[in-house]
């Protein structure tokens, strides 16, 4: 699959600019932040102080009340929290980026006009840095005027000096303005720094043949240079005492990038501000590879291996038959409307299908929990549903029979394997491996005859091998059987349709790290699949009843 991918860039005055972003509370209680065309537009609106905002404008069916910081969604009326909160200035430009431009070639070629100076926060620093350095104080190296045309500042290369001469280094400069910083640093740390020098090296020999001068600042700077540089650095100034400020490490596995992020603590560090680097974490999907000798079996679980098939259609009982052992029929129904039609329980149903073989005025009642509604609307809802002798409440989701779904045939695999999860240290792993493949879907599912995908399978799922941990097995067991774990629909993160997605019972598919929220330590994780699971009519009383 090829998608198109574009660089936006924002205006310095809109919320990335000034480092802001507005977030939602999402169902587990953590926050998501709006994506940045809908935060600039709601920080737009905050900013002069409108009392809410119609996100309707942009496609979204949303309404953000700043008096109460909620999102109140205007077709179910539902509200959810929304904050504001600071961040780090996003890398900005105004207005189109600048062409690179180079020096005159010699003394007497005229230098190009200056362009407008760029207000983005690097280039604001940059220009610290240069103000910093070329004014001469305590503790800074200076450099020898040296005979050349007057150039713009914001060029980005240096000019090329006359035959025989050295230019300056730049570098060299940013890291003269940095030895006093590391001289107060320990014995070590300057040992394991390298050499900060601000002279620059000998003149070329006479006679060299492109009058070029050698430029030794960015190309002696390797990978660990400027990681050592700074370390000692970060060291110093959390031993003074100064706040560090973190530069977050780029992502990605060429040299470069380290490199950038080094550079900017360098140039940081020569403004006179404190810097600390920090490097991301990884995503670590998948444990450390295991022998099939290291592998166990679950004690107090039979088998390693879970089939599912087609399923069968049942036989025999009617909807009436179904329903009847869960209701009461009611002679004097209250006067409060039926939640299923919206019609009042004293008037005849308004459902308006297919016509059930029932009266459209009788009036029911569920027995556990107690809500009514027409009979003629529950024979109507139990035929749309997965006709499988059992019946949910619409109104409080009480689950009236066993519970099935339509998860299409697969196979689940479980066992334990010699490596601890985080978090849970004192115990080993149970490794669940789901694997269903791409078929064709059968009259339970919503395009009868169409095939389905089955992306990313198998699918690698982990759970501590604690005594609450072998209990959620032992539950997701029953939910496989029962077809729960899985459906076929629409995909929340590809969009695609038709291909099999999740069912509302959560896992965790991150081994040793916790970047997407399906990871490891999650010190709630286990109370909440099992929460979830109930919602599915699975629990202890579960077990038993498949021993039965």
């Amino acid at each position: 699959t090829i998608r198109p991918v574009r660089r936006s860039y924002y205006d310095p005055s809109s919320a990335p600019g000034k480092g802001v972003v507005w977030e939602w509370e999402n169902d587990s209680g953590s926050w998501t932040p709006y994506d940045m065309d809908v935060g600039i537009t709601i920080q737009r609106a905050y900013e002069k102080q409108h009392p809410w905002v119609d996100l309707s404008a942009i496609g979204f069916c949303y309404v953000i009340d700043f008096a109460t910081m909620g999102q109140i969604n205007r077709q179910t009326q539902r509200k959810r929290r929304v904050r504001r909160r600071l961040d780090m200035v996003y890398p900005l430009v105004s207005g189109t980026l600048p062409k690179s431009q180079s020096w005159p070639a010699s003394p007497g070629a005229a230098a190009a006009p200056p362009l407008p100076a760029c207000a983005c926060p690097q280039c604001l620093l940059v220009m610290s840095v240069k103000a910093t350095v070329s004014a001469p104080g305590p503790g800074t190296a200076t450099l020898q005027p040296r005979k050349a045309p007057a150039v713009p500042p914001a060029a980005p290369k240096a000019p090329v000096p006359a035959s025989g001469t050295k230019a300056p280094d730049s570098m060299a400069t940013v890291r003269g303005s940095l030895k006093p910083l590391a001289a107060q640093g320990s014995r070590w740390q300057a040992a394991s720094t390298p050499t900060l020098s601000s002279a620059s090296s000998n003149a070329s020999p006479p006679g060299a043949g492109s009058g070029k001068a050698s430029r030794p600042g960015l190309g002696t700077l390797n990978r660990n240079h400027l990681q050592r540089l700074a370390i000692a650095q970060s060291r110093v100034l959390i031993a003074s005492g100064v706040p560090t400020v973190p530069v977050k490490n780029l992502t990605g596995s060429s040299p470069v990038n380290p490199a950038l992020a080094g550079i900017t603590g360098i140039l940081m560090s020569a403004a006179g501000l404190p810097v600390c680097l920090t490097r991301p974490p990884k995503l670590v999907l998948h444990p450390p590879p295991v022998s099939k000798s290291e592998i166990q079996s679950i004690p107090g679980i039979s088998h390693t291996c879970r089939k599912t098939t087609k399923k069968q259609a049942k036989k025999g009982k009617t909807p009436e038959e179904v329903l009847k052992k869960y209701l009461q029929k009611v002679r004097h129904p209250p006067d409060e409307d039926c939640t299923i039609c919206m019609e009042r329980l004293s008037a005849p149903s308004g459902y308006k299908g297919p016509q059930p073989a029932i009266k459209p005025d009788l009036v029911g009642k569920l027995v556990k929990c107690g809500h009514v509604f027409h009979l003629h609307c529950l024979v109507a809802m139990y035929n749309n549903g997965n006709k499988d002798g059992s019946l949910q409440c619409p109104t409080c989701k009480t689950i009236y029979g066993v519970k099935t779904g339509t998860q299409p045939p697969g196979k689940m695999e479980y066992h334990i394997i010699p490596h601890a999860l985080p978090g849970h240290s004192d115990c080993k792993t149970i490794r669940i491996i789901y694997n269903i493949p791409p078929g064709v879907q059968g009259p339970e599912h919503p395009n009868p005859g169409k095939s389905f995908t089955a992306r990313g399978f198998p699918r690698h799922c982990y759970l501590p091998d604690s005594e609450k941990g072998r209990k959620v097995l032992k539950l997701l067991l029953v939910a496989w059987d029962r077809r729960l774990i899985f459906a076929i629909g629409t995909s929340s993160t590809t969009g695609e349709s038709d291909t099999v997605i999740w069912n509302e019972i959560h896992h965790k598919t991150e081994f040793g790290s916790n970047l997407t929220g399906h990871g490891y330590p999650d010190i709630n994780y286990l109370d909440n699949v099992l929460a979830e699971l109930a919602a599915q009519g699975i629990t202890e009383e579960s077990l038993v009843q498949e021993k039965d």
